[in-house]
């Protein structure tokens, strides 16, 4: 299915339309400040068969400035983090960077799959010396070039969220990408509103970004539920990511769009499911299928005849099982004379006529 494509695998795990979606838990801010949680986060997504967790790994110095007013307050009242300024929420959100190490251990002994998002330079240079497998650009990070040129040139491969990019400057990401030593990427359709709606996420997109760049593509899903998820395997992705907590109700930076443990299980065995059910372009029985012909309607006899009764709509129907002669030679037989003695409940068939 996916011969045309680049082989690309993360972490080990082999991507693409000949496999399963690979599933990512984004743990964003939700351990709340507690290395504990985070722990039982990472536990939860090994539980619930997702197949990797992803970190941010950012400081509030690193990715904005301690300021608290003006174009650093958040403002707009539809925000989750209305009233705060970014150094604040970005402080609170934070993963504390001597946690990487205890997490991914954890994950790996786990058998998950554990990488993150950097956000500036010497996050790349700490999870480097961690080992990183892939790594992720985030929506808000993707037309920053300086970072983009400094994650491909690790050579890993690279995970980019699409949110807000225009088609040029997604154009100018991959080139970068590639012209970096990044053959390996993976495109993430992506809404960046928190949460997103349904009918904000364009999901036909899609298959139009994996022809335009001829790299694999996925879904970075804000939406809640996983119908926008298991929509997009339809569509061509092979790479679902959802951000991931414990529990809604206990609260966290991302709490109010991020799946709880059985909502995480039921995405990953809907979106395989989803993958199973595309198969390839199939018409007539398949082997399943072959035993339910015997089902089909057929042509038999209705009422006990006579050798050389006339056939007629009386004593010739068309019903089920299906052992008889196939329904389109009905209005053939009628007015047909049998050549033998022929009981209610025989298959018709060619040698009993003339």
């Amino acid at each position: 299915m996916d011969t045309l494509q680049p082989k690309l695998s993360l972490g080990g795990r082999p991507i693409g339309l000949s496999h399963p979606p690979f599933v990512i838990a984004e743990m964003s801010g939700n351990h709340n400040q507690s290395l504990d949680r985070a722990l039982a986060i990472v536990e939860a997504a090994a539980a619930s068969g997702a197949h990797a967790i992803k970190l941010q790994t950012y400081t509030a110095d690193t990715i904005t400035l301690p300021v608290s007013t003006g174009d650093f307050f958040i403002d707009d009242e539809r925000s989750l983090w209305h009233g705060k300024s970014l150094y604040e929420l970005y402080q609170i959100a934070s993963t504390p960077w001597e946690w990487h190490g205890p997490l991914i251990e954890r994950a790996q002994a786990l058998g998950l799959i554990a990488f993150s998002t950097p956000f500036d330079d010497t996050a790349i240079d700490f999870l480097e010396d961690l080992g990183s497998p892939c790594y992720k650009i985030a929506s808000f990070e993707n037309a920053d070039l300086p970072l983009i040129r400094k994650v491909a040139a690790t050579g890993k491969p690279v995970i980019v969220s699409t949110g807000m990019a225009t088609l040029a400057e997604l154009d100018e990401t991959v080139r970068t990408l590639r012209a970096g030593g990044c053959q390996d990427i993976v495109l993430l359709k992506c809404t960046s509103t928190y949460p997103a709606s349904p009918e904000n996420s364009h999901l036909r997109t899609i298959p139009h970004l994996r022809d335009l760049f001829g790299c694999e593509v996925g879904l970075s899903d804000h939406t809640h539920g996983i119908g926008a998820s298991v929509a997009a395997v339809a569509l061509g992705a092979t790479v679902i990511e959802k951000h991931f907590t414990l529990s809604r109700a206990e609260g966290g930076v991302d709490s109010a769009f991020s799946m709880e443990p059985a909502e995480m299980a039921a995405l990953v065995t809907e979106t395989e499911r989803a993958w199973q059910a595309l198969g390839g372009i199939q018409y007539g029985p398949t082997e399943a299928e072959k035993p339910s012909l015997r089902y089909r309607r057929s042509i038999y006899i209705a009422q006990d005849v006579k050798a050389g009764d006339v056939l007629t709509s009386k004593n010739l129907r068309i019903i089920r099982p299906g052992y008889g002669l196939e329904p389109k030679f009905y209005e053939i037989l009628i007015g047909r004379r049998v050549n033998q003695d022929l009981a209610k409940g025989t298959s018709i068939d060619w040698k009993y006529v003339y």
